[in-house]
Protein backbone atom coordinates (compact mmCIF):
# COMPACT_ATOMS: atom_id res chain seq x y z
CA UNK A 1 0.00 0.00 0.00
CA UNK A 2 1.04 3.52 -0.73
CA UNK A 3 -0.04 6.29 1.11
CA UNK A 4 -2.53 8.75 -0.66
CA UNK A 5 -0.76 12.17 -0.39
CA UNK A 6 -2.65 15.46 0.01
CA UNK A 7 -0.54 19.05 -0.51
CA UNK A 8 -2.22 22.15 0.87
CA UNK A 9 -1.82 25.33 -2.02
CA UNK A 10 -3.01 27.67 -4.15
CA UNK A 11 0.29 28.69 -6.14
CA UNK A 12 0.26 27.07 -9.43
CA UNK A 13 3.81 26.26 -9.73
CA UNK A 14 4.01 24.52 -6.28
CA UNK A 15 0.97 22.53 -7.09
CA UNK A 16 2.40 21.35 -10.76
CA UNK A 17 5.79 20.76 -8.80
CA UNK A 18 3.65 18.77 -6.15
CA UNK A 19 2.14 16.55 -9.32
CA UNK A 20 5.33 16.44 -10.99
CA UNK A 21 7.05 14.94 -7.35
CA UNK A 22 4.03 11.99 -6.89
CA UNK A 23 1.96 13.97 -5.11
CA UNK A 24 -1.87 12.13 -5.21
CA UNK A 25 -3.78 15.44 -4.48
CA UNK A 26 -3.94 19.02 -4.34
CA UNK A 27 -5.66 20.49 -2.15
CA UNK A 28 -7.26 23.86 -2.44
CA UNK A 29 -8.93 25.06 0.91
CA UNK A 30 -12.02 27.24 1.45
CA UNK A 31 -12.91 26.73 5.08
CA UNK A 32 -12.82 30.25 6.51
CA UNK A 33 -16.31 30.02 8.32
CA UNK A 34 -15.84 29.62 12.41
CA UNK A 35 -12.40 28.48 12.23
CA UNK A 36 -11.09 31.90 13.51
CA UNK A 37 -13.38 31.97 16.47
CA UNK A 38 -12.02 28.22 17.72
CA UNK A 39 -8.79 28.19 17.39
CA UNK A 40 -7.64 31.54 18.22
CA UNK A 41 -4.91 31.35 20.82
CA UNK A 42 -3.50 28.00 19.66
CA UNK A 43 0.02 27.57 17.67
CA UNK A 44 -1.74 25.49 14.91
CA UNK A 45 -3.80 28.65 14.22
CA UNK A 46 -4.13 29.24 10.25
CA UNK A 47 -7.01 30.43 8.59
CA UNK A 48 -5.90 29.73 4.78
CA UNK A 49 -6.41 32.45 2.19
CA UNK A 50 -7.74 30.47 -0.97
CA UNK A 51 -10.44 31.38 -2.59
CA UNK A 52 -12.95 30.39 -5.15
CA UNK A 53 -11.34 31.10 -8.29
CA UNK A 54 -8.64 29.27 -7.05
CA UNK A 55 -10.41 26.11 -7.89
CA UNK A 56 -10.84 26.53 -11.09
CA UNK A 57 -7.08 27.84 -11.92
CA UNK A 58 -5.35 24.74 -9.78
CA UNK A 59 -8.15 22.45 -11.79
CA UNK A 60 -6.26 23.93 -14.90
CA UNK A 61 -2.58 22.94 -14.65
CA UNK A 62 -3.06 19.59 -12.72
CA UNK A 63 -4.41 16.67 -14.55
CA UNK A 64 -2.76 13.07 -12.85
CA UNK A 65 -3.23 14.95 -9.46
CA UNK A 66 -6.86 14.81 -8.21
CA UNK A 67 -8.49 17.92 -7.08
CA UNK A 68 -9.45 18.04 -3.34
CA UNK A 69 -11.80 20.67 -2.30
CA UNK A 70 -12.40 21.60 1.55
CA UNK A 71 -15.87 23.89 1.59
CA UNK A 72 -17.28 25.62 4.43
CA UNK A 73 -19.12 23.87 7.12
CA UNK A 74 -22.69 23.14 6.23
CA UNK A 75 -24.94 26.28 6.04
CA UNK A 76 -27.82 28.36 4.19
CA UNK A 77 -25.27 29.00 1.20
CA UNK A 78 -23.67 25.27 1.14
CA UNK A 79 -25.59 24.10 -1.67
CA UNK A 80 -24.35 27.47 -3.84
CA UNK A 81 -20.93 26.66 -2.76
CA UNK A 82 -20.96 22.81 -3.81
CA UNK A 83 -22.37 23.77 -7.21
CA UNK A 84 -19.48 26.13 -7.96
CA UNK A 85 -17.10 23.79 -6.90
CA UNK A 86 -18.04 20.62 -8.62
CA UNK A 87 -18.51 23.31 -11.57
CA UNK A 88 -14.84 24.43 -11.42
CA UNK A 89 -13.88 21.03 -11.40
CA UNK A 90 -13.48 19.43 -7.61
CA UNK A 91 -13.42 15.37 -8.04
CA UNK A 92 -13.23 15.22 -3.91
CA UNK A 93 -14.75 17.37 -1.42
CA UNK A 94 -14.37 17.78 1.53
CA UNK A 95 -16.87 18.68 4.46
CA UNK A 96 -15.38 19.34 8.03
CA UNK A 97 -16.62 20.49 11.71
CA UNK A 98 -19.69 18.35 11.03
CA UNK A 99 -21.47 17.52 14.36
CA UNK A 100 -25.18 16.38 13.25
CA UNK A 101 -26.21 13.25 11.02
CA UNK A 102 -28.65 15.69 9.37
CA UNK A 103 -25.42 17.80 8.64
CA UNK A 104 -23.94 14.82 7.21
CA UNK A 105 -26.76 13.40 5.05
CA UNK A 106 -27.27 17.20 3.53
CA UNK A 107 -23.86 17.44 2.06
CA UNK A 108 -24.22 13.66 0.85
CA UNK A 109 -27.40 14.97 -0.64
CA UNK A 110 -26.03 18.16 -2.22
CA UNK A 111 -23.14 16.45 -4.11
CA UNK A 112 -25.34 13.96 -5.31
CA UNK A 113 -22.75 11.41 -6.41
CA UNK A 114 -21.18 14.08 -8.63
CA UNK A 115 -18.10 13.93 -6.56
CA UNK A 116 -16.20 11.64 -4.06
CA UNK A 117 -17.62 12.88 -0.94
CA UNK A 118 -15.15 12.99 2.53
CA UNK A 119 -16.25 13.48 5.84
CA UNK A 120 -13.67 15.40 8.13
CA UNK A 121 -14.04 13.75 11.57
CA UNK A 122 -12.78 16.39 13.84
CA UNK A 123 -15.68 17.28 16.39
CA UNK A 124 -16.78 15.14 19.83
CA UNK A 125 -20.34 15.25 18.70
CA UNK A 126 -19.37 13.25 15.51
CA UNK A 127 -17.08 10.64 17.06
CA UNK A 128 -19.39 9.96 19.48
CA UNK A 129 -22.19 9.95 16.79
CA UNK A 130 -19.57 7.31 14.60
CA UNK A 131 -22.08 4.22 14.56
CA UNK A 132 -24.97 5.97 13.41
CA UNK A 133 -22.65 7.89 10.71
CA UNK A 134 -21.03 4.66 9.23
CA UNK A 135 -24.44 3.57 8.70
CA UNK A 136 -25.10 6.56 6.20
CA UNK A 137 -25.11 5.34 2.50
CA UNK A 138 -22.52 7.57 -0.31
CA UNK A 139 -19.91 8.44 2.06
CA UNK A 140 -16.91 7.80 0.24
CA UNK A 141 -13.60 8.49 2.61
CA UNK A 142 -13.40 10.28 5.95
CA UNK A 143 -10.39 12.04 6.98
CA UNK A 144 -10.02 12.69 11.31
CA UNK A 145 -9.17 16.02 11.62
CA UNK A 146 -6.65 15.77 14.78
CA UNK A 147 -6.00 19.60 15.28
CA UNK A 148 -10.01 20.61 16.01
CA UNK A 149 -10.31 17.12 17.21
CA UNK A 150 -7.95 17.58 20.46
CA UNK A 151 -9.39 21.22 20.90
CA UNK A 152 -13.08 19.72 20.80
CA UNK A 153 -12.18 16.91 24.02
CA UNK A 154 -9.93 19.46 25.56
CA UNK A 155 -6.92 17.64 25.08
CA UNK A 156 -3.66 19.62 25.29
CA UNK A 157 -1.45 18.13 22.22
CA UNK A 158 -2.47 17.38 18.32
CA UNK A 159 -1.28 13.65 18.54
CA UNK A 160 -3.44 12.87 21.82
CA UNK A 161 -5.94 11.33 20.17
CA UNK A 162 -3.29 8.61 18.42
CA UNK A 163 -1.69 7.49 21.76
CA UNK A 164 -4.93 7.24 24.01
CA UNK A 165 -7.18 4.93 21.71
CA UNK A 166 -9.53 7.19 20.14
CA UNK A 167 -8.03 6.93 16.75
CA UNK A 168 -7.92 2.49 17.24
CA UNK A 169 -11.37 2.98 17.77
CA UNK A 170 -11.93 4.96 15.62
CA UNK A 171 -10.14 2.65 12.44
CA UNK A 172 -11.67 -0.30 13.82
CA UNK A 173 -14.86 0.88 12.98
CA UNK A 174 -14.03 2.78 9.98
CA UNK A 175 -12.31 -0.12 8.59
CA UNK A 176 -14.94 -2.73 9.11
CA UNK A 177 -17.59 -0.32 7.02
CA UNK A 178 -15.06 -1.05 4.13
CA UNK A 179 -14.50 2.89 4.12
CA UNK A 180 -11.19 4.68 3.07
CA UNK A 181 -9.82 7.01 5.85
CA UNK A 182 -7.10 9.04 6.42
CA UNK A 183 -5.82 11.37 9.71
CA UNK A 184 -4.25 14.28 10.60
CA UNK A 185 -0.87 15.68 8.98
CA UNK A 186 3.08 14.35 8.82
CA UNK A 187 5.96 16.93 8.69
CA UNK A 188 9.32 15.75 6.87
CA UNK A 189 11.40 12.31 7.59
CA UNK A 190 13.74 13.10 10.21
CA UNK A 191 11.44 16.18 11.70
CA UNK A 192 8.70 16.91 13.49
CA UNK A 193 8.13 17.19 17.94
CA UNK A 194 6.86 13.56 16.93
CA UNK A 195 9.21 12.39 14.55
CA UNK A 196 7.42 11.83 11.39
CA UNK A 197 8.74 8.24 10.71
CA UNK A 198 6.63 7.20 13.89
CA UNK A 199 3.48 8.40 13.05
CA UNK A 200 3.85 7.71 9.18
CA UNK A 201 4.55 3.84 10.72
CA UNK A 202 1.08 4.45 13.22
CA UNK A 203 -0.60 5.11 9.56
CA UNK A 204 0.43 2.04 8.68
CA UNK A 205 -0.64 -0.40 11.50
CA UNK A 206 -4.13 1.63 11.97
CA UNK A 207 -4.70 0.82 8.02
CA UNK A 208 -4.96 4.52 7.44
CA UNK A 209 -4.51 5.67 3.25
CA UNK A 210 -4.11 9.10 3.38
CA UNK A 211 -2.19 11.31 4.90
CA UNK A 212 -2.05 15.64 4.51
CA UNK A 213 1.97 16.81 4.05
CA UNK A 214 2.30 19.97 6.75
CA UNK A 215 3.39 23.25 6.08
CA UNK A 216 7.19 22.16 5.95
CA UNK A 217 6.48 20.89 2.54
CA UNK A 218 6.23 24.47 1.62
CA UNK A 219 8.85 25.97 -0.93
CA UNK A 220 8.82 29.06 -3.04
CA UNK A 221 10.93 32.81 -2.86
CA UNK A 222 12.13 33.89 0.56
CA UNK A 223 9.55 36.23 1.62
CA UNK A 224 6.56 34.22 0.93
CA UNK A 225 7.10 30.49 2.03
CA UNK A 226 9.06 28.82 4.44
CA UNK A 227 11.37 26.15 2.91
CA UNK A 228 13.11 28.45 -0.61
CA UNK A 229 15.45 25.47 -1.33
CA UNK A 230 13.33 22.70 -0.57
CA UNK A 231 13.58 19.38 -2.97
CA UNK A 232 10.36 18.67 -2.94
CA UNK A 233 10.38 15.43 -5.05
CA UNK A 234 13.77 14.47 -3.12
CA UNK A 235 11.23 14.91 0.17
CA UNK A 236 8.17 12.78 -1.04
CA UNK A 237 10.74 9.96 -2.19
CA UNK A 238 11.95 9.86 1.38
CA UNK A 239 7.95 8.99 2.38
CA UNK A 240 7.74 6.19 -0.07
CA UNK A 241 11.56 4.90 0.35
CA UNK A 242 10.14 4.67 4.37
CA UNK A 243 7.11 3.31 3.64
CA UNK A 244 8.64 0.22 1.89
CA UNK A 245 10.72 -0.47 5.03
CA UNK A 246 7.02 -0.61 6.78
CA UNK A 247 5.80 -2.82 3.93
CA UNK A 248 8.36 -5.58 5.47
CA UNK A 249 7.32 -4.86 9.47
CA UNK A 250 6.16 -7.97 11.63
CA UNK A 251 2.92 -7.19 13.92
CA UNK A 252 5.38 -6.65 16.92
CA UNK A 253 7.35 -4.10 15.44
CA UNK A 254 4.26 -1.95 14.74
CA UNK A 255 3.49 -2.90 18.05
CA UNK A 256 6.54 -1.28 19.67
CA UNK A 257 6.28 1.67 17.49
CA UNK A 258 2.96 2.33 18.96
CA UNK A 259 4.18 1.88 22.49
CA UNK A 260 7.15 4.13 21.60
CA UNK A 261 4.23 7.05 20.09
CA UNK A 262 2.54 6.53 23.52
CA UNK A 263 6.17 7.57 25.05
CA UNK A 264 6.68 10.46 23.20
CA UNK A 265 3.27 11.80 23.68
CA UNK A 266 2.93 11.53 27.35
CA UNK A 267 6.57 13.09 27.63
CA UNK A 268 5.26 16.24 25.48
CA UNK A 269 1.45 16.59 26.86
CA UNK A 270 3.35 16.49 30.37
CA UNK A 271 5.85 19.20 29.14
CA UNK A 272 2.53 21.23 28.17
CA UNK A 273 0.46 21.03 31.04
CA UNK A 274 3.75 21.67 33.20
CA UNK A 275 3.90 24.98 31.52
CA UNK A 276 0.18 25.91 32.25
CA UNK A 277 0.30 25.01 35.60
CA UNK A 278 3.32 27.41 35.94
CA UNK A 279 1.23 30.25 34.22
CA UNK A 280 -1.26 29.87 36.75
Amino acid sequence: MSMILMYITNNIEQAEAAQSSGIDRIFVDLEKRGKRERQSGFGSYHISDHLMSDVRKIKRVIGKSKLLVRINPISASSGTEIEEVISDGAEIIMLPMAKTINEIERFISLVDSRAVTNILLETKEACMAIDDILRLQGIDEIHIGLNDLHLSFGMKFLFEPLSNGCLDELSRKITGRGIRFGFGGIGRIGEGLLPAHLILAEHYRLRSEMVILSRSFRYGDIATCENPSLDLAAEVSKIRDYEKVLSKWSLSRFEENRINVKKYVEEISGKINRKDRSKE
